[in-house]
């Protein structure tokens, strides 16, 4: 196949990468091509779905015009630095020119070993595979800015977990395939050269309208600054739909700002800040209320490698790297009262805004409510308040509820437009699908049984979170308080 691959990643300097095809698989078959994705990507959706384009998508062939490369990045994981990680398990087959322009990496997750790979089988199950391609897709039709699947391959292999899994290879699409990790990576080995490359290439791919000082540390402190407020952006959305990411380390935080890897991601149901899933998180480093304070300890690392292209006097350099760092918090907190206002029907700053939505959602962990229910419920509220008893009816103490309202409706009377209009601005801020995680595992383990058919309807469903449809209104209820209790998401490596 040939695709209008323009690689200019693959032009800077060869230490930051390694050339490398991805490995052959035996039998490879196509579960799904994103033929929407595809088309704004200008690529044939149909030939990605022939022989020679499920040969590509798989690994078995590499397309015209490609560069295959794995990235060199490497990252504080749980809080302790990795000097060296890089694609391990996914090789960047290049850089797509969408016919508007716009620049997207093509890369291959679960494509073989890399010089990378330390060890492991560079290969992906299944389940990761499926999960990845269903909650990125979710995350997109809710607005919030994620890499996307372009398609999904089974191998027609197994790869050995603590068990044997059948393998699969995502096609995964981002702005850049970046990290905080990769300037970690070039700052540990004192490359300042390569750090240097990095920045500008970042800065002119991802903010090129931004307009870096002439001083020699202006395009740092420019690239750092953008970072800053596409992350803190970023957070905010997903605070606003309940979603946790699971394992926030600097390797998989983008500098593009949008969500990467989803490996143990899942979604709140009753709300609780403290909510963890990931196995591997036992000590709740990345809990769902703590996601905007981590990510303010990744900039921060990512400040403490661009301290050389800042200033050439130390203290200077951490003087403007601690100033640009001062402006995550109020850009967080703006950010997060947008998103706030919206799923409340506030169409107006107001000064006690944030305490309203805070008082709310420490009700809301107190009564043991469901985060994405309640904020839909919520709509109706705001139509007539002949709905607030079904709201009210989500609270271990309905009256937790009904005392809030009466603050809520002093506050919306303050607004402009009618009723009407703020219910329906509303029911565009507060979905009424998100990949339930009950609902998703079972997709996941019908797919592994040969059976496509949940994974489809799910994703359907997903496709338009804003509407009720309610002949799916199942794949909106909340699971068991069992299922609550124990459900545990895993990496998949």
């Amino acid at each position: 196949m040939k695709l209008a691959f323009d690689n200019s990643y693959a032009r800077l300097f060869e230490r930051m990468y390694a050339r490398v095809s991805p490995t052959p698989v035996r039998s490879p078959t196509l579960l799904r091509v994103n033929r929407a994705l595809a088309e704004r990507l200008g690529v044939d959706a149909g030939a990605l779905a022939s022989a020679e384009g499920i040969a590509m998508l798989a690994g078995s062939a590499v397309p015209e015009g490609a560069e295959p490369i794995a990235l060199a990045y490497a990252g504080h994981q749980f809080g302790s630095f990795v000097r060296q990680l890089g694609d391990g398990r996914a090789v960047l087959l290049g850089e797509l020119v969408a016919p508007d322009g716009a620049r997207h990496d093509l890369q291959l997750k679960g494509a073989g070993r890399t010089p990378f790979s330390r060890g492991g089988d560079g290969r992906a199950a299944l389940g990761p595979v499926l999960r990845e391609y269903l909650v990125s897709e979710a995350m997109a039709a809710l607005g919030i800015p994620t890499t996307r699947a372009l398609a999904a391959v089974a191998t027609g292999e197994l790869v050995h977990r603590e068990e044997a899994l059948p393998g699969a290879v995502l096609a995964r699409v981002a702005a850049s395939h970046l990290r905080v990790g990769t300037f970690e990576y070039f700052a540990a080995r004192e490359d300042t050269e390569a750090l240097r490359a990095l920045t500008s290439h970042a800065l002119a791919r991802h903010y090129p309208g931004a307009r870096p000082s002439a001083e020699p540390g202006g395009e740092a402190l420019a690239l750092l600054e953008r970072v800053i407020e596409a992350q803190a952006r970023l957070v905010a959305r997903w605070m606003g739909v309940g979603f946790v990411h699971g394992v926030m380390n600097t390797d998989n935080t983008s500098i593009a700002g949008e969500t990467i890897d989803y490996g143990p991601c899942a979604f709140l149901d009753t709300y609780d800040p403290s909510r963890t899933f990931s196995s591997i998180d036992r000590g709740g480093r990345y809990a769902f209320g703590n996601q905007p304070r981590i990510a303010l300890w990744n900039l921060t690392r990512l400040a403490e490698a661009l301290l050389p292209l800042l200033a050439a006097d130390e203290r200077d350099a951490v003087r403007l790297a601690e100033g640009a760092l001062e402006g995550y918090v109020p850009r967080f907190e703006a950010a997060y009262g947008e998103v706030l206002r919206a799923k409340l029907g506030l169409s107006q700053v107001g000064g006690d805004d944030l305490l309203l939505a805070r008082d709310l959602l420490q009700r809301m962990a107190a009564g043991h409510v469901d985060h994405t229910r309640l904020f839909r419920r919520l709509c109706e509220s705001a139509r007539t308040p002949d709905a607030d008893a079904e709201a009210a009816a989500l609270f271990d103490e309905p009256g937790a509820f009904l005392s809030w309202a009466e603050e809520w409706r002093r506050r919306l009377a303050e607004e402009p437009g009618t009723a009407e209009a703020r219910a329906e601005a509303m029911s565009r801020a507060n979905p009424a699908f998100i990949p339930r995680n009950h609902r998703v595992e079972e997709a996941l383990l019908a797919a592994r049984e040969g059976d496509l058919e949940p994974f489809e309807t799910l994703h359907a469903v997903l496709a338009r979170p804003f509407d009720d449809q309610p002949e799916h209104a199942h794949l909106a209820a909340p699971p068991g308080a069992e299922f609550q209790e124990e459900y545990r998401t895993f990496c998949g490596t």
